[in-house]
């Protein structure tokens, strides 16, 4: 089979079944031999922040000389950024090896498009003797398909927000409790500041349960947010004083210390070496898709806030980063998400709004997102030739692209290629 055929076979695979994926990838995983053992684990849930954690803790990983593999979803542009070794993605050529063993395989049960890429995450791990690997739940924690991996070195929770409410449950505490189901008794915790103290309330009581003691808590008032300067962002945590970092919004912060808590969990002693490896990773993170300024003039940054989390975060950092500034906003979202929340957030920064359909069967059509604009008295355009859209951005105000990670992807891969 071709490249192409394998990921198509992937992708188009069911995304949800009558078995939990934390059933069926424990199948998958024992009928493979456990290519898991022997390395050890960062797992991570959360609503939001978890790719920028991941992208963090990789790199502190890294500069700490860690063979560290990293499984996270979705994609922007390329299947293969779910499957990395640094931000080295896995090749073709193992993708095709792998992807006809597994899809050629008999486990008992029916994978999934994730329980796939999970399979093949680790296969590919074990064989390239990865020291460590984060990875990242899909949906929810409890019973998620990389609950089945085993008890991590680090469990890191991030922010939670309303996301999936028909899977996980309709109040931020319920989603919690989803999430908390990746503690396990024998690892440590590192949860990021939550938007309630019952919130976080839930994930220390399901530590507590598990007989996990030792824990880390991210709390806002121990980061100090020193500015931004030449899309550098600096800040202070804890003993370490001004650092800088390239991934952009107020949340990062918070995301930075999650990452920094982690990796100290990680390492589990302190030494000048490894707090410099601290130091340079979060320095020299990269996370594409995520407040990311494509172009300068005109002016063009694309993030991918997908839900009502994501676009406060958003919210907040467009008037951090460019106080008293509106800006013209594309976006483009997935029918179940709250698009309603996400356009009342942002409508106060708006100069006007062009919905666009996003290429997905699942996607909100431009002409419903524009009437739901409208209705709150935004100025809307309906855009029906992105490439159009894209090619003529005006010059003297920036323009945000934001909504479905696919949808950024796309615009990142299409027209911004590197």
């Amino acid at each position: 089979m071709t490249y192409e055929r394998i990921v198509d076979h992937i992708l188009n695979a069911r995304r949800f079944g009558s078995l939990p994926g934390v059933a069926v990838s424990g199948r998958m995983l024992d009928a493979l031999g456990r290519p898991q053992q022997g390395m050890k684990l960062i797992h991570i849930a959360g609503t939001n922040g978890k790719g920028s954690v991941s992208a963090f803790l990789s790199r502190i990983l890294e500069e700490a000389g860690y063979r560290t593999g990293v499984f996270t979803s979705p994609h922007l542009v390329d299947f293969r950024e779910r499957i990395c070794i640094g931000r080295e993605m896995i090749s073709k050529e193992a993708v095709v090896r792998l992807g006809e063993r597994l899809l050629s395989a008999e486990f008992g049960v029916e994978p999934k498009m994730f329980d796939y890429c999970l399979a093949m995450a680790f296969l590919y791990f074990a064989e390239e003797h990865c020291d460590v690997v984060i990875a990242e739940t899909g949906l929810g924690g409890r019973l998620d398909s990389t609950n089945a991996l085993g008890v991590p070195e680090v469990t890191v929770i991030t922010r939670i927000g309303y996301d999936h409410t028909e899977v996980l449950g309709d109040t931020l505490e319920k989603i919690a409790l989803e999430k908390a189901g990746i503690i396990k008794r024998g690892t440590k915790l590192i949860a990021a500041a939550q938007e309630t103290k019952q919130v976080l309330q839930v994930l220390l009581d399901a530590a507590a349960a598990r007989g996990v003691t030792d824990i880390g808590v991210v709390h806002e008032n121990d980061i100090r947010k020193e500015g931004c300067i030449d899309a550098l962002q600096t800040f202070s945590f804890q003993g370490y004083r001004h650092l800088q970092t390239e991934l952009l919004g107020v949340h990062q912060y918070e995301n930075a210390a999650a990452a920094i808590l982690a990796a100290e969990a990680f390492f589990g002693s302190e030494s000048e070496e490894k707090r410099r490896c601290i130091v340079r990773g979060i320095r020299n993170a990269v996370w594409e898709g995520r407040m990311q300024i494509l172009s300068r003039n005109p002016f063009l940054l694309a993030d991918g806030a997908h839900n009502g989390s994501g676009a406060a975060a958003l919210a907040k950092s467009l008037a951090y980063l460019f106080p008293g500034e509106k800006f013209h906003f594309i976006m483009g979202v997935m029918a179940d998400k709250d698009y309603e929340k996400m356009i009342e957030l942002l409508i106060p920064l708006a100069l006007d709004f062009t919905a666009v359909t996003v290429d997905d069967v699942r996607a909100l059509r431009a002409k419903d997102l524009a009437e739901s604009l409208r209705k709150r008295s935004a100025e809307v355009y309906v855009c029906t030739d992105l490439d159009k859209c894209l090619s003529h951005l005006p010059s003297e105000e920036k323009t945000i692209v934001f909504g479905s990670l696919y949808f950024i992807g796309g615009i990142i891969g299409t027209y911004f290629a590197k």
